[in-house]
């Protein structure tokens, strides 16, 4: 299932994988903006910007099963691999990052803030489970934590902010779209490589050996590989916010 968030008119669209036909519209929601997958497959937490709120979902089933108050501007989310934590940045530019418990799935509980070394903006969670990779608002520069510690460990340079990042294996993936780069780094943040993108290109995600970039601004969509090479620039739209990939039989 994917969970897209309309955060515009409130609401949440849960979509089928395998067919891309919607199979649930959920309302009550102020400013739905960003989600984060269970490993379990059925469970989804989706932040709530207006609110300030991370949002429990059953997304098999259609429906909201718990919400926490996390603070002011709820926006980008990661999960940990092991499914119990939440990262979520308070804010495109935020002065703080709420550590969430979902030990127990269906209800989510604050347990902490963590003051970035700048404002940060995007977080993700390694696949690896030891790292959290957190990317600025306000400047040139990434911030690695331990996970377990919540310490910072390496502070990589950035292009111009915001940056966005995911994560293959041991190589971390960072957009800048003012700057129209993709960057791709070791996970302990050494950088590999640097490859040109098209302006506008924010948000990043990569699944089954792609890497895929969209172009708010011009529609755009880039695709890579693993090594971070462009494999093809389309025109996919007017505009293009967020991409994900789905793989149907």
């Amino acid at each position: 299932m994917a969970v897209v968030a309309h955060s515009e008119i409130g609401a949440i669209t849960i979509v089928r994988g395998g067919t891309l036909t919607v199979a649930h519209v959920l309302h009550g929601f102020g400013e739905p903006r960003y989600t984060a997958a269970h490993p379990d497959g059925r469970h989804a937490y989706v932040t709530d910007a207006a609110r300030g709120e991370v949002v429990a979902l059953d997304a098999i089933r259609g429906r909201v099963l718990g919400r926490a108050r996390v603070g002011e501007r709820a926006r980008h989310i990661t999960i940990d691999p092991s499914g119990s934590t939440l990262w979520i940045a308070l804010g495109a530019k935020a002065k703080s990052i709420a550590v969430v418990d979902v030990t127990h799935r269906s209800r989510p509980r604050l347990s902490g803030l963590i003051k970035p070394p700048f404002l940060a903006h995007d977080v993700g969670w390694t696949p690896a489970g030891t790292r959290v990779w957190v990317s600025s608002g306000d400047r040139n520069e990434l911030a690695v934590y331990n996970a377990r510690t919540r310490k910072v460990i390496a502070r990589p340079r950035g292009d111009l902010p915001p940056q966005h990042v995911t994560f293959r294996g041991t190589r971390a993936y960072v957009t800048s779209g003012d700057s129209g780069t993709l960057r791709v780094h070791r996970a302990d943040g050494h950088l590999l490589r640097t490859t040109a993108v098209a302006d506008d290109s924010y948000n990043v995600q990569q699944a089954h050996g792609w890497v895929v970039t969209p172009g708010l601004g011009r529609g755009s969509l880039c695709i890579l590989d693993p090594q971070g090479k462009l494999l093809r620039r389309a025109q996919v739209a007017r505009s293009s916010h967020d991409a994900c990939i789905v793989v149907t039989a």
